[in-house]
């Protein structure tokens, strides 16, 4: 393998997949939540300059075009494990967790089942949305788990009303809100839908590479 810029963010991408969970493991809550925030969004963000400068420099490999997409299910794979479990186990987010994860699996068994005809399973546009879709749904997502934790920290075990009476009496601190709804539930509400329409793409994405494998599953007669 060459190093180039390219291939280097790849790698770096595929490196920062683990590291965005052993953010909880070295960091206390809220700022795990903020590193691992920021690991991913600028993780994510290799995404786009490593394939636009391969083909600005005319630096595109093969090992580039194996590990990009590896990384980005790396980094979505690990990154749903890590909120499904700081979430509570949010059915409306499990659901369209398991759709991705599911499709993910489904598709990298069709690539290694058809071997050298897996090039007919390109990565389309689509896929790409998908992959963004997925992206943008789990930075906000880490946004709202990391603005939740700190609400519950400025309860500290006060019902709402309670905490309310503190503040004004100057014993807890104030949570930040956003409108009639707080900034944390603004959050995980946008996230879960972004999350959803990235599951719905996953799911039309995975059809298409079914169809065009299935000429190849057909028994020989």
């Amino acid at each position: 393998m060459i190093w180039t810029i390219p291939n280097t963010l790849t790698v770096l991408r595929l490196i920062a997949a683990p590291g965005v969970a052993i953010m909880f493991l070295y960091f206390h809550r809220p700022w795990a939540d903020w590193f691992a925030l920021a690991l991913f969004v600028s993780a994510a963000a290799t995404d786009w300059f490593d394939g636009y400068l391969a083909r600005l420099w005319k630096q595109e490999s093969k090992f580039g075009a194996m590990m990009d997409p590896i990384a980005d299910k790396a980094m979505v794979v690990i990154a749903i494990m890590i909120l499904t479990g700081y979430n509570g186990m949010n059915p409306w987010l499990i659901l369209p967790a398991t759709l991705i994860l599911f499709r993910e699996v489904f598709v990298g068994g069709l690539r290694e089942y058809l071997g050298d005809k897996s090039g007919l399973l390109k990565v389309t546009k689509l896929a790409k949305w998908k992959t963004t879709a997925q992206m943008i749904a789990i930075a906000v997502l880490f946004l709202g788990t990391g603005l939740d934790y700190q609400n519950a920290l400025a309860l500290e075990g006060m019902t709402p009303e309670q905490h309310m009476a503190a503040v004004a009496a100057g014993e807890a601190e104030a949570i930040r809100t956003c409108g009639n709804r707080d900034c944390a539930s603004y959050a995980n509400l946008v996230g879960i839908w972004l999350l959803w329409l990235a599951a719905l793409l996953t799911v039309v994405t995975g059809w298409e590479y079914f169809s065009k494998s299935l000429p190849f599953l057909r028994e020989d007669k």
